[in-house]
């Protein structure tokens, strides 16, 4: 018999062996996804170039994980493509460098827009335009004399005579004749003043965005030329990553325990069932144990203080019983032994085992 119920399984052995066998399947995983690609532009391949060690923090147990590395390999034509198109984005990035020092020349002069040289048409627009109204009235003025000559003959040939309400109508309406032709002059005159403070504009205009252009050029090629020699980023290849499942260590430590408590609660039940006719015998409690009396002898476990317990069936006819030996009793308990007339050995099972013992099944010895 037994002593006591069994130990709980050792939480770190348990889950050590899970996440052992955890790692093992991960890393199983990794080797059967890393598979070598082959392709009419090149090869991609897997392989295992080192090991790092990892702790387990809860069991201190350490594990080799494998590393890898993917190899791309391109074609021999696309490697060739590859390295005429580095040495080509190489020529621009220097191309770039050595024209970059221009630069320091270049914007280390502000931009001054009063420096740029733009030819003007005009400086006095006023002045102009007067001339414009000068030359349109000196062109004008002839035939508006003559005009008033003519008509002032007109009337005095009418027999109008000056100071007359008819000839007063007759100046005014050529008076404001006169006076439409020197404001269509004078409009000319403003329209002109207008037209050529527009070229004027139009021509510093144009000098302005020349002058931007030149100072602008050499910053854009040097520009244009480092965008077409921008690093690549590398391709990568995406990782297999197998992950590794989480240990269920309480689950198993739960798991593995129960069933031990099961088993010794069974086996507990069964040996306390037959246990339990030995104390049904009655006030006297004595059997006959000699071991004279008795065969098919087999032991099947201990009593809590260690006392052989065996099956048996008495030579005398009868069912397999439980008990102990009396030779073996008298030597741990002598009080417990009561003599027969026969000369053999009975056992007082009160003494042998007392009432307040506890029994469970255990190994036989």
């Amino acid at each position: 018999m037994g002593k006591s119920a069994p130990k709980p399984p050792d939480p770190k052995e348990t889950s050590a062996a899970s996440t052992s066998t955890n790692v093992g399947t991960a890393v199983a995983n990794a080797f059967m996804g890393n598979v070598n690609q082959v392709t009419p532009d090149g090869t991609l391949n897997y392989n295992q170039t080192g090991t790092y060690k990892w702790n387990d923090p809860y069991t201190g147990k350490s594990y080799d994980i494998p590393t890898f590395t993917a190899t791309q390999t391109l074609s021999e034509a696309q490697q060739q493509m590859k390295n005429q198109t580095d040495q080509a984005q190489i020529n621009l990035a220097t191309l770039a460098k050595d024209q970059s020092g221009r630069l320091n020349d270049i914007l280390a002069k502000p931009f001054d827009p009063n420096s740029v040289d733009a030819p003007s048409l005009t400086t006095d627009f006023s002045a102009d335009r007067q001339k414009v109204e000068d030359a349109l009235m000196a062109r004008l003025q002839p035939k508006m004399d003559q005009d008033r000559t003519r008509l002032e003959t007109q009337l005095a040939n009418s027999g109008i005579q000056m100071g007359s309400d008819a000839y007063s109508r007759a100046m005014n309406d050529n008076n404001s004749a006169v006076n439409d032709a020197r404001l269509g002059a004078i409009l000319s005159a403003g329209q002109e003043q207008s037209r050529l403070t527009q070229l004027n504009n139009s021509t510093r205009a144009q000098a302005m965005q020349e002058a931007f252009a030149g100072r602008n050029q050499p910053i854009n090629e040097i520009t244009a030329l480092m965008s077409g020699s921008q690093v690549s980023n590398p391709n990568f290849v995406n990782a297999n990553m197998p992950s590794i499942p989480t240990t269920d260590v309480a689950g198993l430590i739960n798991e593995n325990y129960n069933q031990k408590l099961a088993a010794y609660q069974q086996k507990a039940g069964a040996a306390q069932n037959v246990l339990g006719g030995l104390f049904g015998l009655g006030g006297s409690m004595i059997m006959a144990s000699d071991r004279r009396l008795k065969t098919d002898i087999k032991k099947v476990g201990k009593t809590e203080d260690g006392q052989n317990l065996y099956s048996y069936r008495y030579k005398a006819g009868g069912p397999m019983q439980i008990g102990l030996m009396a030779q073996e009793v008298k030597k741990k308990h002598p009080e417990a032994i009561v003599p027969m007339k026969s000369g053999h050995m009975a056992v007082d099972y009160s003494k042998a085992l007392p009432m307040g013992s506890v029994f469970g099944m255990g190994k036989a010895a």
